[in-house]
Protein backbone atom coordinates (compact mmCIF):
# COMPACT_ATOMS: atom_id res chain seq x y z
CA UNK A 1 0.00 0.00 0.00
CA UNK A 2 1.22 3.43 -0.77
CA UNK A 3 0.79 6.40 2.09
CA UNK A 4 -1.45 8.17 -0.06
CA UNK A 5 -3.89 5.00 0.95
CA UNK A 6 -2.96 5.05 4.59
CA UNK A 7 -3.94 8.25 4.86
CA UNK A 8 -6.98 8.33 3.25
CA UNK A 9 -8.07 4.77 5.40
CA UNK A 10 -6.78 6.76 8.48
CA UNK A 11 -9.14 10.32 7.34
CA UNK A 12 -11.86 7.90 6.66
CA UNK A 13 -11.60 5.78 10.09
CA UNK A 14 -11.33 9.60 12.13
CA UNK A 15 -14.14 10.23 10.32
CA UNK A 16 -16.17 7.41 11.37
CA UNK A 17 -15.14 7.41 15.36
CA UNK A 18 -15.93 11.24 15.52
CA UNK A 19 -19.46 11.44 13.40
CA UNK A 20 -21.04 11.43 16.37
CA UNK A 21 -18.88 14.63 17.71
CA UNK A 22 -21.21 16.81 16.31
CA UNK A 23 -24.56 15.53 17.20
CA UNK A 24 -26.44 17.41 20.22
CA UNK A 25 -25.87 15.64 23.73
CA UNK A 26 -28.63 13.93 24.90
CA UNK A 27 -27.40 10.93 27.38
CA UNK A 28 -31.03 10.29 28.99
CA UNK A 29 -32.56 9.72 25.41
CA UNK A 30 -30.20 7.57 24.36
CA UNK A 31 -30.41 5.26 27.55
CA UNK A 32 -34.04 5.71 27.34
CA UNK A 33 -34.31 4.57 24.06
CA UNK A 34 -31.96 1.39 24.29
CA UNK A 35 -33.92 0.57 27.53
CA UNK A 36 -36.95 0.15 25.32
CA UNK A 37 -35.75 -2.05 22.41
CA UNK A 38 -37.46 -5.21 23.00
CA UNK A 39 -35.03 -8.84 22.52
CA UNK A 40 -37.68 -10.68 19.97
CA UNK A 41 -39.17 -9.46 16.94
CA UNK A 42 -42.60 -8.51 17.11
CA UNK A 43 -45.42 -9.30 14.47
CA UNK A 44 -48.20 -6.99 13.20
CA UNK A 45 -50.62 -8.40 15.47
CA UNK A 46 -48.63 -7.91 18.93
CA UNK A 47 -49.32 -4.52 20.28
CA UNK A 48 -45.73 -2.99 21.92
CA UNK A 49 -46.01 -2.51 25.71
CA UNK A 50 -43.69 0.37 26.75
CA UNK A 51 -42.90 0.62 30.33
CA UNK A 52 -40.75 3.56 30.24
CA UNK A 53 -42.47 6.79 31.46
CA UNK A 54 -43.84 9.53 29.53
CA UNK A 55 -41.78 12.72 29.17
CA UNK A 56 -43.41 15.63 30.23
CA UNK A 57 -43.42 18.84 29.12
CA UNK A 58 -41.62 20.08 31.40
CA UNK A 59 -38.71 17.46 31.40
CA UNK A 60 -38.01 18.80 27.45
CA UNK A 61 -37.96 22.49 28.12
CA UNK A 62 -35.33 21.72 30.93
CA UNK A 63 -32.81 20.78 27.58
CA UNK A 64 -29.86 23.07 27.83
CA UNK A 65 -30.02 26.47 25.88
CA UNK A 66 -27.97 28.51 24.50
CA UNK A 67 -28.18 32.23 25.54
CA UNK A 68 -29.29 33.49 22.25
CA UNK A 69 -32.45 31.13 22.08
CA UNK A 70 -33.33 32.09 25.78
CA UNK A 71 -33.52 35.69 24.66
CA UNK A 72 -35.21 34.55 21.49
CA UNK A 73 -37.73 32.51 23.43
CA UNK A 74 -38.53 35.19 25.89
CA UNK A 75 -38.73 37.57 23.01
CA UNK A 76 -41.85 35.24 21.69
CA UNK A 77 -42.95 35.31 25.34
CA UNK A 78 -43.34 38.82 25.62
CA UNK A 79 -45.02 39.47 22.13
CA UNK A 80 -47.87 36.98 23.01
CA UNK A 81 -48.33 38.62 25.84
CA UNK A 82 -48.58 41.86 23.97
CA UNK A 83 -51.18 40.53 21.20
CA UNK A 84 -53.30 38.78 23.90
CA UNK A 85 -53.61 42.71 25.68
CA UNK A 86 -54.84 44.03 22.04
CA UNK A 87 -58.16 44.86 22.18
CA UNK A 88 -59.17 46.25 18.70
CA UNK A 89 -62.44 48.97 19.50
CA UNK A 90 -65.58 48.65 17.49
CA UNK A 91 -68.27 51.42 17.05
CA UNK A 92 -71.19 50.47 14.94
CA UNK A 93 -72.21 52.07 11.44
CA UNK A 94 -75.84 51.04 12.51
CA UNK A 95 -76.29 49.36 9.24
CA UNK A 96 -76.95 45.57 8.95
CA UNK A 97 -76.52 43.27 6.96
CA UNK A 98 -78.60 40.15 5.99
CA UNK A 99 -75.62 36.93 5.89
CA UNK A 100 -77.65 35.32 2.93
CA UNK A 101 -77.76 37.94 0.26
CA UNK A 102 -75.75 40.79 1.52
CA UNK A 103 -78.71 42.92 1.42
CA UNK A 104 -77.64 46.08 3.97
CA UNK A 105 -80.19 47.80 6.05
CA UNK A 106 -79.51 51.32 6.78
CA UNK A 107 -82.00 53.09 9.45
CA UNK A 108 -81.25 56.58 7.25
CA UNK A 109 -83.12 55.00 4.22
CA UNK A 110 -85.12 52.30 5.81
CA UNK A 111 -87.16 49.64 3.17
CA UNK A 112 -89.86 52.19 2.09
CA UNK A 113 -87.96 53.25 -1.64
CA UNK A 114 -88.03 49.45 -3.13
CA UNK A 115 -91.41 47.72 -3.95
CA UNK A 116 -93.53 46.74 -1.13
CA UNK A 117 -91.41 48.04 1.58
CA UNK A 118 -93.14 49.38 4.76
CA UNK A 119 -90.14 50.42 6.88
CA UNK A 120 -89.87 54.54 6.71
CA UNK A 121 -86.42 55.94 7.13
CA UNK A 122 -85.61 56.82 10.45
CA UNK A 123 -86.22 53.78 12.01
CA UNK A 124 -83.73 51.63 13.61
CA UNK A 125 -82.60 47.74 13.42
CA UNK A 126 -84.15 46.67 16.46
CA UNK A 127 -87.19 48.74 16.15
CA UNK A 128 -87.96 47.15 13.13
CA UNK A 129 -91.21 43.95 14.05
CA UNK A 130 -90.32 40.44 14.69
CA UNK A 131 -91.52 39.49 11.99
CA UNK A 132 -89.64 41.17 9.12
CA UNK A 133 -87.80 40.06 6.78
CA UNK A 134 -85.19 40.75 4.00
CA UNK A 135 -86.86 42.10 1.44
CA UNK A 136 -84.80 40.54 -1.68
CA UNK A 137 -84.28 37.09 0.14
CA UNK A 138 -86.65 36.86 2.68
CA UNK A 139 -84.26 35.60 5.36
CA UNK A 140 -85.52 36.58 8.60
CA UNK A 141 -84.55 39.61 10.74
CA UNK A 142 -82.07 36.93 13.02
CA UNK A 143 -79.79 36.28 10.33
CA UNK A 144 -78.93 39.92 9.75
CA UNK A 145 -75.03 40.74 11.42
CA UNK A 146 -74.32 44.41 12.12
CA UNK A 147 -71.98 46.31 9.99
CA UNK A 148 -68.97 47.49 12.68
CA UNK A 149 -65.71 49.91 11.76
CA UNK A 150 -62.65 47.99 13.32
CA UNK A 151 -60.33 51.38 15.35
CA UNK A 152 -56.54 49.70 14.91
CA UNK A 153 -54.90 50.03 18.02
CA UNK A 154 -54.85 49.53 21.85
CA UNK A 155 -58.35 50.16 22.94
CA UNK A 156 -56.28 52.07 26.28
CA UNK A 157 -55.33 54.54 24.02
CA UNK A 158 -58.15 55.74 21.97
CA UNK A 159 -58.46 58.25 24.07
CA UNK A 160 -55.01 60.26 23.88
CA UNK A 161 -53.54 62.65 20.97
CA UNK A 162 -55.38 65.02 19.16
CA UNK A 163 -58.44 62.83 18.30
CA UNK A 164 -56.84 61.24 15.78
CA UNK A 165 -56.52 57.42 17.95
CA UNK A 166 -60.10 56.80 17.40
CA UNK A 167 -59.79 57.29 13.41
CA UNK A 168 -60.97 54.41 11.68
CA UNK A 169 -57.78 53.46 8.98
CA UNK A 170 -59.57 54.90 6.05
CA UNK A 171 -59.91 58.42 7.78
CA UNK A 172 -56.34 58.32 8.95
CA UNK A 173 -55.85 57.82 4.97
CA UNK A 174 -57.92 60.47 4.03
CA UNK A 175 -56.36 62.58 6.41
CA UNK A 176 -52.99 61.75 5.32
CA UNK A 177 -53.60 62.17 1.58
CA UNK A 178 -55.55 65.09 2.01
CA UNK A 179 -52.64 66.73 4.06
CA UNK A 180 -50.21 65.64 0.95
CA UNK A 181 -52.47 66.86 -1.65
CA UNK A 182 -53.02 70.56 0.44
CA UNK A 183 -48.93 71.16 0.57
CA UNK A 184 -48.94 69.98 -3.63
CA UNK A 185 -51.25 72.84 -3.97
CA UNK A 186 -49.88 75.19 -2.01
CA UNK A 187 -46.71 74.68 -3.06
CA UNK A 188 -48.08 75.04 -7.00
CA UNK A 189 -49.24 77.73 -5.76
CA UNK A 190 -46.65 79.42 -4.77
CA UNK A 191 -45.52 80.02 -8.78
CA UNK A 192 -48.70 81.61 -9.16
CA UNK A 193 -47.45 84.45 -7.22
CA UNK A 194 -44.09 85.18 -9.43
Amino acid sequence: MTPRTYLIAAIAACLALSSSAFAPAAPARVASMQSQRTPFQLRMSEPEESSAPVATMEEEEEEPMDAATKLQMEKMRKADELRAQEVFMKRSTGIHKCSSCDWEYDPEKGDSFLIGGMIKPGTEFGDLPSNWRCPTCRASKDSFNEVVETIPGFEVNQGYGFGTNSMTSGQKNSLIWGGIAGFFLLFIGGYALS
